[in-house]
């Protein structure tokens, strides 16, 4: 059986003081969990996350890289500065990357082969807009979006993990059915399945407003293998009853 991860998306929010008292909340509420755990925290934040997580259940994660490893690239974060930080998670093609920096299927390809390179493991995202799943594209894009990422790591596939997040539900309030989200991460299952053994056993997430009244009916479907939480891991209580409810 594959193990369960839920991992915390801290998006664009944190200061020094709210972080502390959070992430010794969750590493404490978290020791015992059942599921893998991490926190992927703003760069800005990294120090402290290393330094308070080190030795616990909770791992540490950014929440993009660079394509490039060094340079003249004012404002990019390479994936060996992640390194330093203790960094074992490192979020690519989240939605508002691909939509406010206009990042293409190839650039987040080539982002997860710089963070499998690095000896981290990438968190790959994918997912429709709301015009695209009424107009019956779901399946379409997420495999477009998913193909460009294994053609491009090959055999490296089998060390990611992805994550179907739908557009339309990140933030909104509103979250796919648990038969809407399984329809989908059957979908990407079978997709990795053809590539082999391994790869078709790699984790698959769910993210789009899970919350701790409705992670335990997600969590139970067969595919889906645990989320990725956004609004819900900046308050420790709700993180920890996601993670209560993975198994």
């Amino acid at each position: 059986m594959r193990q369960q991860f839920v991992a915390g998306n801290w998006k664009m929010h944190g200061s020094l003081a709210g972080n502390a008292a959070l992430l010794a909340e969750v590493l404490a509420g978290a020791a015992e969990a059942r599921c893998d755990v991490a926190v992927c925290v703003p760069y800005p934040y990294l120090a402290q996350a290393q330094q308070q997580l080190q030795g616990g259940k909770v791992a540490v994660g950014a929440q993009d890289c660079s394509v490039h490893l060094s340079g003249a690239h004012t404002g990019e974060v390479a994936v060996g500065m992640l390194q330093e930080f203790g960094c074992r998670y490192v979020i690519v093609g989240h939605s508002e990357r691909r939509a406010d920096h206009h990042e293409s299927d190839e650039c987040v390809a080539e982002k997860a082969m710089r963070v499998l390179e690095a000896g981290m493991t990438p968190i790959v995202c994918v997912g429709e807009t709301l015009d695209e799943r009424e107009s019956g594209q779901t399946n379409a894009v997420v495999l477009r979006q998913l193909l460009a990422v294994t053609e491009r790591l090959g055999e490296q596939t089998s060390r990611m993990v992805l994550a179907y997040e739908p557009v339309w539900a990140i933030g909104t309030g509103r979250t796919a059915t648990p038969e809407q989200a399984q329809a989908v991460h059957a979908v990407l299952r079978a997709h990795l399945t053809t590539l082999g053994e391994a790869s078709g056993a790699v984790r698959i997430l769910y993210g789009g407003s899970v919350k701790p009244d409705n992670a335990q009916v997600l969590f139970a479907q067969d595919d889906i293998d645990g989320g990725l939480i956004g609004g819900a891991s900046l308050k420790a209580a709700d993180f920890l009853a996601i993670i209560a409810a993975a198994r």
